[in-house]
């Protein structure tokens, strides 16, 4: 009987918490996937663009095409890195890793693609029971799931105005890739 009174509220515990915990791995695989997708459809938009014409911009407010580029990076090591993990951002102001400055095309693109392995890395990492903490995203109060979304959302942006950009050089965008 001392065990039934033990073993019952671990077995319910399990039973209804095991379906949560299954959820967030779910939301974490099919994420992994997105970033994967979302790398090789980014590089491969990079790689087309010809590096003459990285800094052209629509409008003389508009970011250039390499500035875009390295935006994403930007924005994605700050989601991921400070806001996810904690790490203190960086500064704009002296850290010159994910500007434009004075880069090569295949220099941009292999900052990115770094961004993306250390991002990727993150995720697979992250604690889900983490996932409901908020926190300051820009004066609102964000959950961390939150955070995760808003990064996918701002890389997909970004990588739109790159994609106009290039139609705007009469160059055809690479295909739609699914699921990214």
């Amino acid at each position: 009987m001392k065990y039934k009174s033990i073993l019952i509220p671990i077995l319910l515990f399990c039973l209804f918490t095991s379906p949560l915990f299954a959820q967030q791995d779910g939301f974490i695989e099919d994420y992994l996937e997105r970033l994967e997708n979302s790398r090789k459809y980014l590089i491969l938009v990079a790689e087309i663009m010809p590096e003459d014409k990285y800094d052209f911009k629509a409008s003389p407010e508009s970011k250039t095409f390499a500035e875009n580029l390295m935006h994403i990076g930007w924005a994605m090591d700050w989601h991921s890195q400070s806001l996810l993990c904690g790490r203190e951002p960086r500064d704009w102001n002296t850290d010159t890793e994910l500007k434009v400055d004075n880069k090569s095309k295949k220099e941009m693109i292999t900052a990115i693609d770094k961004t993306f392995d250390e991002t990727i890395k993150l995720v697979k990492e992250f604690d889900t029971s983490k996932f409901n903490d908020e926190l300051d995203y820009l004066g609102l109060n964000r959950a961390k799931r939150q955070i995760f979304l808003l990064l996918v959302d701002h890389i997909t942006h970004h990588r739109a105005q790159m994609l106009v950009y290039m139609r705007l050089n009469g160059l055809k965008p690479p295909r739609y890739v699914l699921y990214q």
